[in-house]
């Protein structure tokens, strides 16, 4: 089971946690919302429970909720800046469609 985070995702996590001044990494899930079925929820993780796994990608961890592995399995999370805008975006390879606006996706 791996979750990566490329680059410039790792980079943007450690800068996010020093701003912080605490933290262990970012935190990823999915929960119930939108037309296709699931949405990504993104949060930064200040330590790991029980119900955890910790990746480690680039420098920077991962904490992920074992019951969200297996739609998030193989996840790649990047970073991109295009314009004014700056996003984490996902490649997921559990995807089947997305919706139309992109926010939530079906496994």
């Amino acid at each position: 089971m791996s979750i990566a985070l490329t680059e410039s995702a790792a980079v943007r996590v450690q800068a996010q946690l020093a701003r912080r001044g605490k933290g262990l990494g970012l935190r990823v899930g999915v929960k119930k919302s939108g037309c296709s079925g699931y949405a990504y929820t993104l949060d930064y993780a200040d330590a790991a429970g029980p119900e955890d796994e910790v990746f480690e990608s680039n420098g920077a961890a991962v904490v992920v909720k074992r019951e969200h592995l297996p739609m998030l399995q193989g996840l790649t999370v990047d970073f991109q800046k295009e314009g004014l805008n700056e996003a984490f975006k996902f490649r997921n390879p559990n995807v089947k469609g997305e919706c139309g606006c992109g926010e939530s996706f079906a496994v």
